[in-house]
């Protein structure tokens, strides 16, 4: 399989850092953003184990911001 680049948002809800993929239903948590990212990396190393990656394709996004909204 070829390379991919996949997009990461990471935010800290209490005592925890969530770390999910932009293009991929695949999140993880951590004590650290570190460790939150580490464990995401595993995750998609055991969600690939299952699928049949030679047909599996990612969704494409490109130019990837954040924008804080106030909500009141």
């Amino acid at each position: 399989m070829k390379s991919q680049v996949l997009n990461t948002i990471v935010w800290k809800e209490k005592n925890i850092f969530v770390a999910k993929f932009l293009e991929l239903e695949l999140a993880s948590q951590g004590k650290t953003k570190q460790e939150a990212l580490r464990n995401l990396k595993e995750a998609l190393d055991l969600y690939m184990e299952d699928d049949n990656i030679n047909n599996f394709s990612f969704n494409s996004i490109e130019q990837v911001s954040t924008q804080k909204i106030t909500v009141n």
